[in-house]
């Protein structure tokens, strides 16, 4: 199913928490919605799966080339007649049902047998296979939401939301948890659409990742652009790690930075115009040989390597990721050189 959503608008008690959001989700797509928390994803989750309109703007589904309209002029679409499924934070499974049973709760429909299959087949599609038979106090948390997920796609819809899947789960588990996922939703051919605020998540699932902050849908791309081409400083600040330094136009395509100069390919800056670098970690190389020096911080050991953060003689303040054999101490002065592919400049 391909979503679209045109200029929506939703929120609480007439008053709108997300305006002007458009965007689009190819079928077979995964997309996530990535945000802190109130700033309005579940709210827009929800006006998608039809428990509320939106306040303005309109939500359209395509499947097998026929467009529907699902809200707006007038249109509100009930829940069950969208084709959608839906996962819920906590799992909404019926305790008074196994694992097989639960899955099988909405496929009334089909024969009995028939609807058995079919939830024998999406508890091995996500990895459940044997566990038919158990109770959801008798599963783990990242097993009940498997069977969740089984659940929602037993009845074949064309999208799936899932409503931040696994915040309930241990750090550890989720990026490996969203991975067998996204395999159990491809393998469908269904496409899925994703709230979290963990950037780990989605960079694991979606196919296109749509931060939401500020009251606004700021960015809809893939992650690899969201991380080196921010739309603006707030999806800069939001995706990844990085630090804002000041820096000076100096014409033709160079840029003078606080760790010398640089090339920048922005065709709009003038001589002399005062801009804030976007750096990354990677973008700030350790090299013993560098005439460049700066002071160590602060510094995080993550195993192969640190992130260290480092203060330049500006005054500006960077981090650098270094591999952990170079184990230097807070106060310690280091050598570092800019080596960038991506120059992300913003006004200054």
């Amino acid at each position: 199913m391909q979503l679209e959503l045109n200029d929506c608008a939703v929120g609480h008690n007439g008053f709108a928490v997300l305006s002007g959001v458009n965007l689009r989700l190819q079928q077979g797509e995964i997309g996530c919605l990535l945000g802190p928390s109130g700033a309005g994803k579940t709210t827009l989750l929800r006006a998608i799966a039809g428990f509320a309109p939106p306040y303005h703007g309109s939500i359209h589904s395509q499947l097998d080339g026929v467009p529907r309209l699902l809200s707006g002029d007038g249109v509100q679409l009930a829940p069950e007649a969208r084709g959608i499924g839906m996962v819920f934070q906590d799992h909404a499974l019926l305790p008074h049902l196994n694992a097989l049973d639960n899955v099988r709760f909405g496929l009334f429909r089909l024969p009995r047998s028939e609807a058995a299959a079919r939830a024998r087949r999406m508890l091995d599609l996500v990895g459940l296979a044997g566990f038919e038979q158990r109770y959801p106090h008798e599963l783990s948390g990242g097993q009940q939401q498997r069977v969740a997920l089984a659940r929602a796609l037993a009845p074949q819809p064309g999208l799936v939301l899932l409503d931040e899947p696994f915040s309930s789960l241990d750090p550890d588990l989720r990026e490996k948890l969203a991975l067998d996922v996204r395999s159990a939703l491809k393998a469908e051919g269904v496409g899925a659409l994703l709230i979290t605020h963990s950037q780990t998540e989605a960079f694991a699932m979606a196919d296109r990742i749509g931060v939401v902050a500020d009251g606004a849908l700021q960015q809809w791309d893939s992650a690899y652009a969201l991380y080196h081409r921010p739309a603006n400083a707030i999806v800069a600040r939001f995706v990844g790690e990085g630090a804002f330094v000041a820096a000076e136009s100096l014409g033709g395509g160079r840029l003078l930075t606080p760790l010398g100069e640089t090339t920048c390919s922005n065709s709009e800056l003038v001589t002399g115009q005062r801009v804030r670098l976007l750096l990354r970690p990677d973008d700030v190389i350790h090299d013993d040989a560098s005439p460049q020096q700066a002071e160590v911080v602060a510094r995080a050991f993550r195993g192969a390597d640190f992130l260290y953060s480092l203060k330049l003689d500006s005054g500006d303040r960077v981090l650098s990721l270094v591999p952990s054999h170079h184990d230097h101490a807070i106060g310690q002065r280091i050598g570092v050189r800019l080596d960038l592919e991506h120059v992300v400049v913003f006004g200054g």
